[in-house]
């Protein structure tokens, strides 16, 4: 039995304690954590802040007290100073000053990523907020209960940025939304997409500025009151920056780490980076991206970490596991808007060199004869020009239709030809689909 240090308990670390616990009896675990908590769900912040949720409780699965149980050791707010990998030693120091000379056979690096936080000039005002951790979701929520603070500008139109714009105008306040590029969510979809949650964005109150970048922050009395970028100044209250994250790989000094080109830990299909015994997972880590065959990349998401904790988890235990790698499978819901997403848009392929052709549709979710909750659905597949393997897929509608991105996750998995799925058994009901869904015809009308 071996003794396994994991550092961070957020998604991926949590996967691989749970793993190593709930399926390995007498290993020694011991798990060094930063925070104050454990397993918080940041794709709920925006619900939390926009007043749609109660309140956060739902928004943790997982307590200290719970691997405890389990036969774990826990040391909550004990950030790891540093490694020794050569003799195996993690030292680290908790709140109370309390230090710590942990050895291990095993070590699994899940120290997540760090939000992007460029030096702007006034950037250090008071109410500029970044919206990563528990902690900053909580400061915001209740900053918003101040009436003073009427007009909020988030910085970033990622979907984290796009979430947050639909909560502070939920939460009724006037919201700005800023980013460099020419719309929002420009790398998860292509034009056409992004156009339909831009209009979503404007029809709902969203002042939205692309195409411009912040220049400096001005404020009075300590407090910010202007965003100023390169093509105007506005006044504001608040000010949310999410413009990105990188991987959190600070603990990679004094090891022979391979990195990545944004310094996340290079592993292999064990989760093994190029150091002896030390996996990594999660938002430090890459991953290997089937959409472009199957290469090493960089997506941080919440689905992505849990998997890798999982792999890793039983890795370490002795049971040989690969990942199967990822398609990078999102997706957004705002003000009734769905989009969800999966593998490579048009843009990103061209982007990787890839020739590809596309195909879309847009039809009514159901049978055309059921004539009450029937919007349609914009499909958009890409696929590749010379073999014809299925790369990517894009849907938007208000209605529910994100299981089918599951679909086409495994379609760009399993290298799906556009042509075996216009031949797909595809099950029909009225009250779901049409004998000629958008799907099917999609792929029959592929060039």
């Amino acid at each position: 039995m071996s003794k396994i240090v994991v550092v961070g308990a957020n998604h991926a670390g949590t996967a691989a304690i749970n793993t190593i616990l709930d399926n390995y009896e007498g290993n020694e675990v011991v798990v060094f954590d930063a925070n104050s908590n454990i397993s918080f769900l940041g794709c709920g912040m925006a619900l939390w802040i926009g007043n749609q949720i109660s309140g956060p409780h739902g928004l943790f699965y997982q307590t200290k007290e719970q691997f405890e149980a389990k036969g774990a050791t826990i040391h909550m707010e004990c950030p790891v100073d540093r490694i020794d990998y050569a003799n195996k030693v993690v030292y680290a120091t908790d709140k109370d000053g309390t230090t710590y000379e942990e050895s291990y056979d095993k070590l699994v690096l899940a120290t997540g990523s760090l939000p992007i936080i460029p030096r702007f000039e006034g950037g250090d005002l008071e109410n500029i907020q970044q919206v990563k951790l528990f902690q900053n979701a909580q400061e915001v929520v209740d900053k918003l209960q101040d009436d003073a603070i009427k007009t909020v500008a988030v910085v970033g139109a990622g979907y984290i940025g796009v979430e947050l714009a639909e909560a502070f105008q939920r939460n009724g306040r006037h919201t700005l939304l800023v980013d460099m590029a020419p719309t929002c969510m420009a790398n998860n979809f292509d034009p056409e997409f992004s156009a339909m949650m831009a209009k979503n964005l404007e029809d709902n109150g969203i002042e939205a500025h692309y195409g411009e970048g912040v220049d400096h922050f001005e404020g009075t009395d300590g407090k910010v009151t202007k965003l100023v970028t390169n093509k105007g100044a506005y006044d504001v209250d608040m000010v949310c920056v999410c413009i990105g994250f990188r991987p959190n790989t600070a603990l990679a000094e004094g090891g022979d780490f391979e990195l990545f080109t944004n310094g996340a830990f290079i592993v292999d299909r064990h989760q093994q980076t190029s150091v002896p015994d030390v996996y990594a997972v999660g938002d430090c880590a890459t991953i290997f991206n089937n959409s472009l065959g199957g290469k090493p990349g960089y997506i941080a998401l919440a689905t992505n970490a849990v998997r890798s904790g999982i792999v890793a988890g039983h890795n370490v235990c002795g049971t040989p596991l690969e990942t199967r790698g990822v398609q990078g499978s999102s997706g957004i819901c705002i003000f009734d808007l769905k989009m969800v997403s999966t593998g490579l848009t048009e843009s990103a392929a061209k982007r990787a060199g890839i020739e590809v052709l596309t195909t879309t549709v847009t039809d009514c979710q159901k049978a055309p004869f059921i004539e009450h909750d029937n919007p349609d659905t914009t499909i958009k597949i890409v696929y590749d020009k010379a073999t014809r393997v299925i790369l990517g897929a894009q849907l938007a509608s208000t209605y529910d239709m994100s299981g089918n991105i599951n679909m086409f996750s495994l379609a760009v998995e399993r290298k799906v030809t556009i042509d075996e799925l216009a031949l797909l058994d595809i099950f029909f009901l009225p009250h779901f689909n049409s004998a000629y869904n958008y799907m099917t015809v999609a792929a029959l009308q592929a060039k």
